[in-house]
């Protein structure tokens, strides 16, 4: 009779037990065409955002020479610059999956916590917006 080959065991969840390294990049101020409402519609104006970025990794002990030591996020900050030349985009949700998948494109990130915050949505309120966290592979 064949064996059926039998699952790995399960991949180690992360924990922060031993401590963590968060990267970020806080209140980078951008625009995008951004919005359900018809007043967020203008394709000639895209509205003001806020965005929040948190990387989380494992510590690592070892010498720092170069920046592939380091989680880098200089190539977050390039997209995120690239924001107001795309096209209009109905939910904010859609914005921030985005952002997660590219804080995931660095193997050594375990988790991430992305926000966008519109400030100039509704004049009663300093702004609406979302945040998120994840952990790799949830």
């Amino acid at each position: 009779m064949k064996k059926t080959p039998q699952p790995g065991p399960p991949p180690a969840h992360w924990t922060t037990e031993s401590g963590y390294v968060r990267m970020m990049i806080r209140d980078l101020v951008t625009e995008v065409r951004l919005g359900l409402h018809p007043w967020e519609r203008h394709p000639e104006k895209p509205q003001r955002v806020v965005v929040n970025v948190e990387l989380y990794a494992a510590p690592v002990k070892r010498t720092y020479k170069d920046v592939s030591a380091v989680v880098d996020y200089d190539y977050i900050r390039d997209a995120l610059r690239k924001w107001p030349r795309r096209r209009h985009t109905v939910f904010i949700e859609t914005l921030l999956d985005e952002l997660v998948k590219l804080c995931f494109r660095d193997k050594r990130v375990q988790a991430c916590r992305v926000s966008i915050f519109k400030p100039d949505i509704y004049n009663e309120a300093a702004g609406a917006g979302v945040e998120v966290y994840r952990v790799r592979g949830k």
